[in-house]
């Protein structure tokens, strides 16, 4: 596991990345988190306001989670390997100089693309599950929006709460700023969708 979150393990005794290698995909999991998120459920919230049934909405949620999921990890991955040709190759090097901003720049791309997409999918199906439970558990139905409302946003917080812990910041500003940025994105998402359907007559 150390060799997967390092990318080579010589970097365990580097003095500047004391204590942080655990750490060094943080952005992509936080990346990759946040917009599974926000982008699943916005589609989701769109769709109760829209006033789609729940087989429609995890329908769109999961093919949204996958396709988006993959190519966020794309995206990384190509990104990376841009960014990849422009350092120096020296300074990916294990040596008892290099820094950790070195070290976080030397990622393996399809590593950095990996967690993203796993952190995208994973995370992002936060809020389809509840729907998901109905089909099973057909009492469980009248609380689905409500279970997913509280769990998505729980889901932003701990994130966010996460994030602040390990890069030492005030841990309950980042929970509160997650939370803020998720439930106005589903905010907008709910109220497009119940225009549109208005508009349509849906």
């Amino acid at each position: 596991m150390e060799t997967f979150l390092m990318g080579h393990k010589e970097t365990e005794e580097l003095p500047g990345m004391k204590g942080k290698k655990h750490y060094i995909y943080l952005p992509e999991f936080v990346y990759g988190s946040m917009d599974g998120l926000v982008t699943t459920f916005a589609i989701v919230t769109g769709a109760v306001g829209a006033s789609l049934s729940p087989v429609v909405i995890i329908i769109l949620g999961l093919a949204n989670v996958l396709a988006d999921g993959f190519s966020m990890g794309s995206s990384n991955y190509l990104s990376a390997v841009s960014e990849a040709s422009l350092n120096d190759k020296k300074d990916c090097e294990p040596s008892q100089t290099q820094s950790m901003e070195q070290a976080l720049n030397c990622k393996p791309p399809m590593r950095q693309a990996v967690v993203t997409f796993f952190s995208f999918v994973i995370i992002g199906l936060i809020p389809i599950i509840p729907f998901v439970i109905p089909l099973f558990v057909p009492s469980f139905s009248d609380s689905a929006v409500y279970v997913s409302v509280g769990a998505t946003l729980i889901a932003f917080a701990v994130v966010g709460y996460v994030s602040g812990i390990i890069e030492k910041k005030n841990p309950f500003f980042a929970a509160l700023r997650n939370a803020l940025i998720g439930g106005f994105a589903a905010l907008i998402s709910f109220v497009v969708g119940i225009g549109l359907a208005t508009a349509f007559g849906i």
